[in-house]
């Protein structure tokens, strides 16, 4: 059974990895187009 933990955590930290860099490109985007707005 140590291969569907081991799975788990596979994907998991993956999702966690994918989650992070979704949400870094939407920060990096956000104060440029604030700038470019004024």
């Amino acid at each position: 059974m140590w291969y569907f933990s081991w799975i788990l955590g596979v994907s998991l930290a993956c999702s966690f990895g994918i989650l992070n860099a979704m949400w870094y490109e939407l920060r990096e985007d956000g104060p440029d187009e604030r700038r470019k707005a004024r």
